[in-house]
């Protein structure tokens, strides 16, 4: 099990101690300091079974000064999101071949 976290969201922390609370073993991945390769958003992208459009935070500024009201192809979507690791929703987690974004945290628990 993995959670792509970033320790600066409240959102994320809360996920976080989800995962903790449920005692299973788990890999966290801080995704600003580590950003993800187009492969792995793409794989990701898969397992949460939505379009990459999905996981922009389309409120962040690099968002809207680059991107808003663009037409933009999933792999660009993607790109964007490689290159500026702050416009991927959070948390995801990941466990065998399920995801969620932990938005609101709780889901978490659905696949736990």
């Amino acid at each position: 099990m993995k959670i792509y976290h970033n320790p600066r969201c409240s959102k994320s922390r809360e996920g976080l101690a989800i995962l903790e609370a449920s005692k299973m073993k788990f890999e966290t991945i801080q995704y600003l300091d580590n950003p993800l390769t187009k492969e792995e958003l793409t794989e990701i992208i898969k397992l949460l079974r939505i379009k990459p459009i999905d996981l922009i935070r389309k409120n962040e500024a690099i968002w809207k000064e680059n991107y808003k009201g663009k037409t933009l192809s999933d792999s660009e979507i993607i790109n964007a999101m490689a290159e500026n690791p702050k416009l991927i929703e959070r948390p995801i987690v990941i466990n065998n071949d399920k995801a969620v974004i932990g938005r609101p945290p709780e889901i978490i628990k659905s696949i736990l």
